[in-house]
């Protein structure tokens, strides 16, 4: 179990600037680095205006294809972010009357982006005149020429990071882009997506053309966002909470009501951090374990008769996943005990790769061990050719892991076949044959960075007073929200008395703590695994978030404990 230093969020900005709230909810948005009352409204009118770069250009290219009737491809990436790019491209254009399909590559065939590959294949399939990335395309030089060369336009609508000039498409829109002035660089695809429609259906409203209200898919638009783990700035936060109170007015897609029905959740009592851990992986699910065009078609359902069955094949898609991911982490964790037994110390970074392993879910198992053991964690899987094994990392604060990677393939060139990606994720292929050199160097340039990184820090709003510890405390944080990555959920930390415990299915910590003259409930998931307790020491040091606990028609205040120790 790694070593956890708990410390207290500095303060960003001034909280005697927010007035009429209460003060330790002044100092939650001070420590998040809220810089004015303003960005506590989140309305629509608040949004960025459209200055990106390219816009004008893929607003343009659009238009003449709509009125000509030519025929648009939209070409997808396999995750919760593209699938929802993807429907949101598709729902919005064929309102404004165009001739529209879309194609997902598959992720096991084809790998990511627009590959020449895949421009072949909207070719064969579809012959369009104009192709449309979402969510993916800033990299494919080769792609976009070669479907050039097949006769098509070539629009590029993506997010993420680039050092390289911009392939010659016909129109780039990306934020990330070198040159574009467009101060929020954290929208996600389905954002940039959702710029370039709102731009186009206004524009043509302007020319007394067919248009489309593309407000009215602000729930694809939260979803997507909010599932890439995008950071919440206050551009992504409206569009997140204008979603979102869509679906909790059931003025939403049916595919996404017919997901939450089968998790059993509510729409009306949706929360953001629903559209990451109940939403997200059941869209994923679909192109990590099978296609994405299931995930799309559900999103694209017009009714809950069409929607339903396919959210249960995807909720089917999301059970099989977690069997073989747990599976996995398990052969990764006995691999890592040997390490262990050798070493002191857990290795810089975590590089594993076994045969057997799916390659739909080396994402998030190395999420998993990153977590668990806070170091950079790359977990590969073998490619379909036998030769060649696909990558995915995750990483830890403070530490890039594209630009690591970036490192590795411009020293040794013949490590690295192909890699993208942020900050804190990325892909890469490699050789199967140089799985062992390229561990030993990415370890190696880990190991010589500053040590203070690889100690997990778990960061909190302080300590609540017994007096805060009710509803009306989580009713202010739930009003502030949606929070998420960078805009974190409120946690504070405390000593409380133990009145009393029980363990739940063997695994879950149940607590009753004395808060003042009152008892209160904590709830410790799989805490059997992660904590030691001692019930006859009869104190325990939490670091906790606040939730409502409905039971038998009652609504008390509960502590989720994210930390434990005596």
């Amino acid at each position: 179990m790694t070593q956890i230093l708990i410390q207290k969020r500095p303060l960003l900005t001034r909280p005697e600037q927010f007035q009429g709230v209460p003060p330790f909810i002044a100092e939650i948005l001070a420590r998040r680095g809220v810089q004015s009352e303003q960005e506590l409204e989140l309305k629509l009118k608040h949004l960025l205006a459209p200055h990106l770069k390219g816009l004008d250009r893929a607003v343009e290219l659009i238009d003449q294809a709509i009125d000509q009737q030519k025929k648009i491809i939209i070409v997808g990436d396999y995750d919760a972010d593209g699938a929802t790019s993807t429907a949101l491209m598709v729902l919005v254009l064929k309102e404004m009357g165009a001739l529209v399909d879309y194609l997902v590559p598959d992720r096991f065939k084809y790998g990511y982006g627009l590959t020449p590959k895949i421009a072949e294949l909207a070719h064969a399939t579809y012959q369009p005149d104009l192709l449309i990335t979402v969510d993916n395309g800033i990299s494919s030089h080769a792609g976009v020429e070669t479907a050039q060369s097949l006769g098509m336009q070539v629009i590029i609508t993506d997010h993420h990071l680039t050092t390289k000039p911009t392939p010659f498409a016909e129109a780039v829109v990306n934020p990330n882009q070198l040159d574009c002035e467009f101060s929020s660089k954290a929208l996600a695809g389905v954002g940039v997506a959702f710029y370039v429609l709102a731009k186009l259906a206004s524009f043509r409203s302007q020319h007394n053309k067919t248009s489309s209200k593309v407000t009215q898919y602000l729930d694809l638009v939260a979803l997507g966002t909010y599932a890439d783990v995008a950071t919440l700035d206050y551009n992504n936060r409206i569009l997140i909470d204008a979603g979102v109170k869509r679906i909790q007015q059931y003025q939403c897609r049916a595919g996404i009501l017919a997901l939450l029905d089968i998790a059993g959740r509510d729409a009306a009592h949706l929360r953001a951090q629903d559209l990451g851990f109940v939403l997200g992986p059941r869209i994923n699910a679909a192109g990590r374990m099978e296609s994405m065009r299931i995930g799309i078609e559900c999103l694209l359902a017009e009714d809950m008769a069409t929607a339903y069955p396919i959210a249960q094949q995807l909720n089917q898609l999301n059970v099989e996943r977690r069997q073989v991911e747990n599976e996995m982490k398990q052969q990764a964790l006995t691999a890592l005990q040997h390490i262990q037994l050798t070493t002191e110390h857990v290795p810089a970074a975590l590089v594993m790769f076994e045969e057997q392993w799916h390659q739909g879910v080396i994402g998030i198992v190395a999420g998993r061990l990153k977590e668990q053991f806070h170091r950079p964690s790359l977990v590969f899987a073998p490619d379909e050719d036998g030769i060649h094994i696909k990558g995915s990392a995750r990483s830890i604060e403070g530490i890039h892991i594209r630009d690591m990677i970036e490192q590795v393939a411009e020293q040794y060139p013949h490590l690295v076949s192909h890699f993208g990606g942020h900050a804190a994720a990325a892909g890469l292929t490699l050789k199967k044959e140089h799985f062992e050199e390229f561990k030993t160097v990415f370890t190696q340039m880990i190991a010589e960075m500053d040590s203070d990184l690889f100690q997990a820090t778990l960061w909190t709003d302080g300590e609540l007073d017994d007096s805060a510890l009710h509803l009306g405390t989580l009713d202010w944080i739930e009003q502030l929200g949606p929070w998420g990555q960078k805009f974190p959920l409120p946690q504070f930390e405390g000593r409380f008395k133990v009145i009393d415990y029980r363990w739940l299915k063997d695994q879950h910590l149940k607590l009753k703590l004395a808060v003042g003259q009152h008892a209160i409930d904590a709830i410790a998931f799989n805490a059997i695994d992660r904590y030691e307790f001692n019930p006859m020491l009869g104190y325990v040091d939490l670091v906790y978030t606040l939730e409502r606990n409905v039971f038998n028609g009652n609504t008390s205040l509960q502590l989720q404990v994210a930390y434990l120790k005596q």
